[in-house]
């Protein structure tokens, strides 16, 4: 009996003694006032009386996000920025024993730096280079924050507030130059409108010209043309009527006319002639001849 007795009081303490450490955390151990280890995720025995958790740390990354700080910069200007450090705790141990209250330092340290930066700047440049002061923060914060067991892995500037005066000041400023900007933009429109028109208008006038010219040129080929088919289709009558002129005299030669019967068949072309409208007749000489044939042979009848 007093063997279970004992056995049970040994099963009661282990399982008190049985620690689960989570995921993402770490426990800083110590042994009679003294650090002895850092706990990972898992199962760990802790021994009473001897041991105790002196800490329990949170290893994943964490985000601390600090009240607005007043900064002056190197113009006399006194603004409210705010900002925030995303940190990782690399070493428990040193977390534990490193400083007393490290998110504390942490802000503390954040606000010094960042007065110290802004102290070298004006206010266009604080409001114009916002990575230049987080890229100097963060290099300034991760080489204090080391010994402290504490890596920054970035710190962003998350608001600044200049005064109000200032802030109307800007917006009127910024108001000017957005209605310079347009009445910019405004007259560029309307000079490439005008460059636009006016290139139209040459381009129009050198199209019609160039109708104009082709419109000269196609009638003066259709009036060479039609010269020409009026010149062939003469040439082509004139032609004609020698070839049946001579076919008429070669037939009469062939069928043994004389040259009286070719000075009547003058006459008669004559008399043909006369019938016309024509006020004036010029009559060759041999046609004239011919008609004082006729007359003589009329006297013979």
């Amino acid at each position: 009996m007093p063997v279970l007795i004992v056995l049970a009081v040994l099963v009661v303490i282990l399982l008190c003694s049985i620690r689960i450490v989570p995921q993402a955390n770490a426990y800083v151990i110590e042994r009679l006032g003294r650090y002895k280890s850092t706990w990972s995720a898992g199962i760990h025995i802790l021994i009473p009386i001897l041991d105790r958790i002196s800490r329990k740390v949170l290893i994943k990354e964490q985000v601390a996000d600090f009240a607005p700080q007043p900064v002056i910069t190197k113009d006399n200007v006194t603004m409210q920025i705010d900002s925030i450090v995303y940190f990782k705790i690399f070493n428990p141990q040193l977390y534990t024993y490193g400083v007393e209250n490290p998110i504390v330092a942490i802000e503390n340290l954040t606000a010094t730096t960042l007065r110290n930066i802004i102290g070298d700047m004006t206010l266009d440049e604080t409001l114009t280079s916002r990575d230049q002061i987080n890229s100097k923060m963060l290099e300034t914060i991760d080489a204090a924050t080391d010994p402290w067991g504490i890596k920054i892995n970035r710190v962003e500037l998350k608001n600044i507030n200049p005064p109000a005066a200032i802030r109307e000041s800007m917006e009127k400023q910024m108001k000017a130059e957005r209605e310079k900007r347009a009445a910019i933009l405004t007259a560029e429109g309307e000079k490439q409108s005008m460059i636009l028109e006016a290139q139209g208008r040459k381009e129009s006038a050198v199209l019609n010209a160039e109708a104009e010219k082709q419109a000269t040129i196609l009638a003066a080929e259709a009036q060479k043309e039609k010269e020409i088919k009026e010149a062939e289709g003469k040439a082509e009558a004139i032609r004609a009527i020698q070839d049946a002129n001579a076919y008429g005299i070669e037939k009469l030669k062939s069928a043994g006319a004389d040259t009286t019967v070719l000075r009547l068949k003058s006459l008669e072309t004559l008399e043909k002639v006369a019938d016309g409208q024509a006020t004036k007749i010029i009559v060759p000489s041999e046609i004239q001849n011919l008609a004082g044939l006729v007359e003589s042979v009329k006297e013979i009848k």
